[in-house]
């Protein structure tokens, strides 16, 4: 059994408690929270799983570390706090630690990272001889390994087109939704998530993966951003009132040019109300989200994921195909030994030992 930590117990923490929890080859034997209200709970309650898994959530980084443990699935955000989690992976990945985590967007696509994220890593893993991979849904999975996987299925590809189509107030995070893509701001208010630049420093690194595995050159990546205001007010049951005329939807594309046309796409459709934009894509079967891939070739090939969990809600079974997804690379990472890894490297593999356990 591989001794595994998890660090942060929020959308994501919930959902890697429950996965190591679950899987046959890890033994969670710690949980790190920020919040000095958590201290002392049992992983349990804080994963909403019943009974007890006999693991109190500490504050304690230092008095973990020292422990020794073998995995860390780094579950902090690292949207509002980027330096902070760099600096606490790198931590972790010093003392020897195997590092899976979401919240680390560079370094998904490592070799192409700007320098300061990638040589503290790098340096970590020489000292320490720990390891680390960065990987999510989207960015992530959903447009890394799956649209290559699906693209193998064809003759001929002309495109490969990666869509998250999602209602957002289905998204626990009232502050990233507001105010990091903008949502129930005046449409003055320009969204960080937004600014020139940022999209594809969130997603450039998946069309770089792409492109990469695909043996194409890319010219360049080039953003696209259109926002609609609502048109009348709207109140949701997570976070309460949008006002009419503030943003309501949101849609951007990040496309890698191959030979001067956009050959690898990955398009994001946000909105707070179904009302808002409605001529714009939206989840095939309905419903509050979807992630979707569409390979334009012969044949075309259209693929959609649609993952629930806590009650239904489709933000929290992205966030559980996320952690699915690195968790359940842990135990591979351990055996490949020290370095810096990225989807392409780790395996999508089988749930063996998994089929029909509670």
């Amino acid at each position: 059994m591989i001794p595994t930590v998890v660090w942060g117990t929020g959308n994501v923490g919930r959902a890697a408690v429950r996965a190591v929890e679950a899987h046959p080859a890890l033994k969670l034997t710690a949980v790190l929270v920020h919040d000095p209200a958590k201290v002392g709970r049992d992983a349990a309650e804080l994963a909403h799983l019943s009974g007890s898994l006999g693991v109190a959530a500490t504050d304690d980084v230092d008095a973990v570390l020292a422990a020794g443990p073998r995995a860390v699935v780094y579950a902090a955000s690292g949207d509002l706090r980027p330096d902070d989690a760099l600096a606490d992976v790198v931590r972790a990945v010093r003392a020897g630690a195997v590092v899976v985590t979401p919240s680390l967007y560079p370094l998904y696509d490592w070799r192409g990272a700007p320098p300061e994220f990638r040589d503290p890593v790098l340096a970590a893993v020489a000292e320490g001889g720990g390891s680390l991979f960065a990987s999510g849904v989207d960015p992530g999975w959903g447009n890394d390994v799956l649209p290559l996987l699906v693209s193998g299925l064809g003759s001929t590809v002309d495109a490969v087109r990666c869509q998250e189509i999602f209602d957002y107030t289905t998204y626990d995070q009232e502050e990233s939704v507001r105010h990091l893509i903008g949502m129930g701001q005046p449409m003055a208010y320009e969204p960080p998530m937004l600014a020139p630049s940022v999209p594809t420093m969130v997603w450039g690194g998946q069309i770089r993966l792409m492109a990469r595995a695909l043996g194409v050159t890319l010219d360049g990546i080039v953003e696209g951003v259109d926002r609609r205001a609502l048109d009348a007010t709207v109140r949701t049951r997570a976070m309460g009132e949008f006002a009419a005329g503030t943003q309501g939807a949101v849609r951007f594309e990040v496309r890698g040019l191959v030979d001067g046309a956009p050959r690898i796409v990955i398009e994001h459709v946000t909105r707070v109300h179904a009302s808002c934009a409605p001529d714009w894509p939206t989840p095939p079967g309905g419903g509050d989200g979807a992630h979707r891939v569409i390979i334009e070739g012969r044949p075309r090939i259209e693929v959609t994921v649609e993952a629930a969990d806590e009650d239904g809600n489709r933000s929290a079974g992205g966030n559980a195909t996320a952690v699915g997804r690195l968790v359940n690379a842990v135990d591979w990472l351990v055996d490949a030994g020290p370095g810096l890894y990225d989807a392409l490297d780790v395996p999508l593999r089988p749930a063996a030992g998994r089929l029909g356990r509670k």
